[in-house]
């Protein structure tokens, strides 16, 4: 009898149903106070009818939310052939000259010892799902090179379309993080080869979530923000926020918008303006204290650092970019600073420089270090003890692990916090909050249970046990979270728990610590220290 718990490579072809159930009592099991069934929300099940045209073969829950299942033997060929054209050209210099190489190392080197298993948070949260594995889909994809492009004799592997189906769909499930290759012994990156598949499905097939791509990248290019957000709208945003610091400060600061020739072009995720205005308002604060020349820019996409691009489409992320470079260079700024958000300062900082030459390479960094060199400089009149409340530091994937920013942030708690502590792991060894590689707008269909119960689950565990001294409710806590992406999961982590109504558990970013601590506030900045 076949063991249903057991996974092999050649049943992403053949399995019927199901190739992975989860149930709440396979979950990697939650510290105290959640270690209590009745805190842990139930499992849902995916509509019937979804399975028609949505893949829910793979575990039930629903990524890619576009039709794309084939509905005859014609279609199924055309699904097939597409996908094998469109891995030529991913392992092709002509078809993907900027990532073949790390791409193909990857493919042909992995021992399959399985380091990178017990490194990855959401095939430790699943309970060991066998198909969660980083290395699972990467040897699906390794075997179909393998057998249709190189044609080598004995490769075990079945090329349908439930493969290719539950092989896209797989490919979000990893929330590309890169800690796998950061236990692998070799190097080999198996979130590469997952952004690969990812690539290959967009812009070979034209198959991507909508979050992403649709009411992503293409809203994004259309209307100069990732939310839609006019010119005219932003510049109400900015009048909010002058009036916001009005309040919080007792005076009043203009906030500088287009101002040609400033020091610094500072862009934020624009879901910074509508979820969490006092974030950019917090930088207003302290640029204006700190006598930085800064300027925000109301062009389209100037004021939104957001490129979806990133996680799924090469294509994508170079014409956002560039419009990024153009909009600096029509305000003749002399660097780039991109706010707390982890994958635009990737997008900018790091593949950007793939495609970036003369005239177009603009200097580019993340607001970070600026913020640490701020603090360190005395300019502004801080009290640490306006933060006398614990705190503790969620590493960004995209800012310590894919760009190097480790030690800033840091710096700055040290001086401001004085209850601050780790998360263990963290550094360059953090646990992804879940959110990453786009997840954290992918609201569509079923995928956010997923989400929040596999993805974000070791984050959590993570939190709660970093203020596991102080759990009792009647101590307001703070995760500092220097990136918009993962905020937007733990407010939806912390509400699906209901971890700020039972323990006082509050989220937000650095900049907000920051202005906080500042003597001269007429109000607390940070609100629930009020309560």
């Amino acid at each position: 009898m076949r063991d249903e718990k057991v996974v092999r490579i050649r049943d992403i072809g053949r399995r019927e149903g199901r190739l992975i159930k989860i149930s709440l009592s396979d979950l990697m099991p939650l510290p105290p106070p959640y270690d209590k069934p009745e805190l842990e929300p139930p499992l849902t099940e995916p509509k019937p009818e979804w399975s028609s045209s949505y893949v829910t073969e793979l575990d039930g829950y629903v990524a890619i939310d576009v039709p794309w299942k084939p509905r005859s033997r014609e279609e199924e060929e055309r699904l097939i052939k597409g996908f094998l054209d469109g891995l030529r050209k991913l392992t092709s210099m002509e078809g993907n000259w900027t990532f073949l190489q790390p791409l193909l190392l990857s493919l042909d080197y992995c021992a399959k010892c399985q380091n990178c298993a017990e490194a990855c948070p959401i095939y430790v949260a699943s309970g060991r799902k066998d198909a969660y594995r980083p290395t699972y889909r990467s040897e699906v994809l390794r075997r179909i090179y393998d057998k249709y492009i190189l044609k080598k004799p004995g490769v075990n592997i079945e090329l349908n379309a439930r493969t290719i189906l539950r092989l896209g769909e797989l490919a979000y499930r990893c929330t590309l993080c890169r800690r796998c290759v950061q236990a692998c012994p070799l190097g080999i990156d198996n979130g590469l080869i997952a952004h690969e598949i990812r690539k290959l499905l967009s812009m070979e097939m034209g198959i991507a979530p909508t979050a992403l791509h649709e009411k992503g990248t293409m809203l994004q290019l259309k209307t100069g923000s990732s939310t839609g957000m006019s010119p005219k709208a932003f510049m109400n945003m900015v009048e909010f926020m002058e009036d916001l610091i009005s309040e919080k400060l007792g005076r009043r600061i203009r906030i500088p918008v287009d101002e040609k020739g400033a020091d610094v072009l500072l862009i934020h995720n624009a879901g910074e303006y509508i979820s969490w205005p006092e974030n950019p308002a917090a930088y207003a604060i302290i640029l204006e204290e700190a006598g930085v020349s800064w300027t925000l820019s109301s062009e389209l996409v100037g004021y939104d650092a957001v490129n979806y691009g990133v996680w799924y489409d090469d294509a994508q992320l170079a014409r956002i970019a560039m419009k990024h470079i153009e909009v600096a260079r029509k305000l003749e700024v002399k660097r780039i600073v991109i706010g707390e958000c982890g994958h635009a300062t990737k997008a900018l900082l790091v593949v950007a420089d793939r495609l970036l030459k003369d005239d177009y390479r603009i200097p580019r960094e993340s607001v970070l270090p600026m913020l640490r060199d701020i603090v360190k400089s005395g300019k502004l009149n801080l009290d640490p003890g306006r933060n006398n409340f614990p705190v503790t530091l969620h590493d960004p994937c995209n800012i310590v692990r894919l760009a190097g920013i480790v030690e800033p942030q840091r710096e700055v708690l040290r001086m401001i916090a004085p209850m601050f502590r780790e998360m263990e792991p963290h550094g360059v060894y953090n646990y992804c909050c879940g959110g990453g590689s786009g997840f954290a707008i992918m609201n569509s269909l079923n995928f956010p249970e997923w989400r929040i119960k596999v993805a974000s689950r070791m984050k959590l565990k993570q939190i709660l046990e970093a203020f596991k001294d102080s759990i009792d409710p009647k101590v307001p806590k703070y995760v500092c979270a220097p990136c918009s992406n993962c905020k937007g999961e733990l407010r939806d982590l912390l509400t699906h728990y209901r971890v700020t109504e039972l323990y006082n558990i509050h989220y937000g970013g650095l900049a907000e610590l920051v202005v906080n601590a500042m003597v001269d506030l007429k109000e607390p900045y940070l609100d629930f220290t009020t309560q």
